[in-house]
């Protein structure tokens, strides 16, 4: 408990014990040691039930309301003597009610404070000032509670924000690892598996030659891939433009054949995630092009409007549907896409095979 909680109890604790005092003094005054024993009874009886209330998650209001109505009973029996009561339990009440219970007691508690006030012919400022302070405690109180109420569950809203943050900052760098990794040192370690048993076989030196200088390929490609994504994740990629260029440029010294680049429109609005799946969507429709489409030539498209960025990778040659080298076929693309709210559509067009990606801008 805070220091500023300690200094409201004090308060609250020497107010109600002052106004027990008081009552004590004025019942003297007026009835004797009979009348002092009767508001005393109910100044206590109504402390407790306010405390039980303030301790308990059951019957609050009920107990808030025996503990204004023992005020009452005591305003009736000697005047003023239980307000403090009356203003504890409309004080309370927003806070350990639901909010309109709270209002129904704090006007029933104003209404019958008024009422009774009447009755043994209180002076009417004295009415209208209290009973008005009735009120506005209660609304006060109902205020606090709102704000209190509501400063927590931002609180809970910022912290489930930033869990979920997380859990996708994890997910996206597990998405990449898997990705990249996972499978170029797989197949890494299935050539060079292979160069092993061929050695022991005593196979020809220029095929277990082969074998070992594309597990260095794999292994060259997976380093410049960790590289594209960690570059991403920290948001200083490259260009864009840059970036298509350069798979263009290893489509086309990889397999000599043509792949034409064209980048229209603002491409510097894309958020890092979309980047990457731009990239990623367009190297792997490459390599499906490379792998089933062996004669074709590819073109490239980008194209970034308001809203929207569309990639078109299409060939000449009708490259089939099927997963790529590095495990990351059509179905991880449109999962990818998906995840960031964009679309990805993949099939056969004019003779040739189309992927086509659409991500926010």
């Amino acid at each position: 408990m805070g220091r500023w909680r300690y200094a409201v109890w004090t308060v609250v604790v020497l107010y109600l014990g002052g106004d027990l005092v008081g009552s004590v003094i004025n019942s003297t005054r007026v009835h004797g040691w009979a009348g002092v024993v009767l508001d005393s009874g109910l100044h206590l009886l109504a402390l407790a039930c306010g405390y039980a209330a303030y301790r308990w998650d059951r019957y609050n209001v009920w107990l808030l309301a025996v503990t204004a109505a023992c005020g009452m009973a005591e305003h009736f029996h000697t005047q003023y003597a239980g307000t403090g009561l009356m203003f504890l339990a409309v004080w309370l009440a927003p806070f350990r009610t639901r909010l309109w219970h709270a209002i129904a007691l704090s006007v029933a508690v104003a209404a019958t404070y008024v009422g009774v006030s009447l009755v043994v012919s209180l002076d009417g400022f004295a009415i209208f000032g209290i009973g008005f302070a009735l009120g506005w405690a209660g609304f006060l109180a109902a205020v606090l509670n709102q704000l209190a109420v509501t400063r927590r569950q931002t609180a809970a809203t910022v912290e489930a924000e930033a869990r979920t943050a997380v859990l996708g900052e994890r997910q996206r760098l597990a998405r990449e690892i898997h990705d990249i990794l996972a499978h170029s040192l797989s197949a890494q370690v299935v050539h060079l598996e292979g160069a092993r048993l061929l050695l022991e076989q005593g196979a020809d030196r220029d095929v277990v030659l082969d074998r070992v200088v594309r597990a260095g390929d794999l292994a060259r490609a997976g380093l410049e891939d960790s590289k594209r994504a960690v570059a991403a994740l920290r948001g200083d990629q490259a260009p864009l433009a840059e970036q298509l260029e350069q798979l263009a440029d290893q489509f086309r010294a990889t397999t000599g054949r043509d792949c034409e680049v064209t980048v229209t429109g603002d491409v510097g609005r894309l958020t890092p995630e979309a980047w990457l799946a731009v990239v990623r969507t367009a190297q792997e429709a490459l390599t499906n092009a490379h792998k089933h489409a062996p004669r074709a030539s590819v073109t490239l498209a980008l194209r970034c409007g308001p809203d929207w960025c569309e990639l078109d990778v299409e060939d000449t040659g009708g490259a089939a549907a099927g997963n790529t080298g590095n495990g990351y076929g059509l179905v991880g693309m449109r999962e990818r896409a998906e995840l960031i709210g964009g679309t990805l559509a993949a099939g056969p067009v004019d003779g040739g095979f189309r992927v086509r990606l659409r991500v926010p801008a």
